[in-house]
């Protein structure tokens, strides 16, 4: 990205996206950090569910013993009204005999 200076890199710690902007392969930083402007890789990155689902993970981590509290109250009640509707469902489908 525009703010990493050009360095080696081990393959095997690399992760290769489907972003890709071209530029000539022994090129100037500058010229690199144009090219990744004009392509918009940084706010397609952002729109990416991998970068999401990493803001997530960072979000989680930072959570205290409260907050992760109220998410597993949250998340007890949401399963508790899902499971209700799907029994009402399976109920009105099974005196139908459908099911």
């Amino acid at each position: 990205g525009p703010d990493v200076d050009r360095q080696t890199y081990r393959i095997k710690n690399m992760h290769l996206t489907p972003l890709v902007t071209k530029f000539a392969y022994n090129s100037r930083k500058k010229v690199v950090c144009d090219a990744w402007k004009k392509d918009n890789i940084s706010k397609k990155w952002n729109e990416s569910a991998w970068a999401k689902r990493m803001a997530a993970k960072a979000k989680r981590a930072t959570l205290t013993d409260f907050e992760r509290f109220k998410l597993q109250k949250a998340k007890s009640a949401r399963n508790k009204i899902l499971a209700k509707a799907v029994n009402i469902k399976k109920n009105k489908l099974s005196k139908a005999g459908k099911l």
